[in-house]
């Protein structure tokens, strides 16, 4: 399958011509979106979600289908049996892609804070996407799209996330609130200058796209 980044949290994964989009929120380039098959959403928050732009790709592609949490599919009322609201433990299929749902809240920030659903997608028993969470799945991933910038989490965490996780490598997520020196600084930590993470860890730039298998 390839692997195609856009802005901060999301993705695309392509494979025999049918197109999976993970999480095209306010951060993500409009055309992220262009000839979607389906989206996946892992939760409400603004860099993660965007109804208008969810609303624009279904208008202009009748087949767009979306699946997210229950609290994502109550604000696209209208949309009918195109949107799917499925939880923790949950499988489906959505493009001709073999989708897991894992977790269910969105990590921690402050006690004042008040957290949201999050749900996590493992895609074809390959590719995790684990939204705003440092969600653990019960199953081996060979490929970890690791949120690396967040209020809720420390890049000791991430080194201990990876470590529990085990993939075989990581792709950096999350971090359009990184500069180059951010995002260098914490791909050094995960890949080695320091204790590591044990997993090989890359930054794409937004449009960059993979093989991953």
């Amino acid at each position: 399958m390839q692997l195609t980044k856009f802005g901060h949290a999301c993705v695309r994964i392509e494979r025999d011509g049918r197109r999976l989009v993970v999480d095209p929120g306010g951060l993500t380039e409009p055309h992220a979106l262009d000839g979607a098959d389906a989206v996946l959403v892992t939760h409400e928050h603004f860099d993660h979600f965007s109804e208008d732009a969810l609303r624009a790709a279904a208008r202009n592609n009748p087949g767009l289908r979306i699946w997210t949490n229950t609290s994502v599919a109550g604000q696209l009322d209208g949309l009918g049996s195109r949107v799917t609201a499925v939880g923790e433990g949950e499988a489906f299929t959505a493009a001709g892609f073999d989708v897991k749902v894992h977790g269910t809240w969105h990590a921690p920030v402050h006690a004042d804070f008040p957290r949201v659903a999050n749900i996590g997608f493992l895609i074809d028993d390959t590719l995790f996407h684990p939204g705003d969470a440092l969600t653990v799945p019960d199953t081996t991933v060979d490929t970890l799209l690791l949120p690396v910038h967040g209020p809720w989490s420390t890049t000791g965490q991430l080194i201990d996330y990876v470590r529990e996780v085990s993939p075989k490598q990581t792709y950096a997520v999350h971090d359009g609130a990184l500069n180059d020196v951010g995002s260098t600084m914490i791909a050094g930590l995960l890949n080695g200058i320091g204790p590591g993470a044990a997993a090989p860890h890359r930054r794409l730039v937004p449009g960059e796209s993979i093989e991953i298998a």
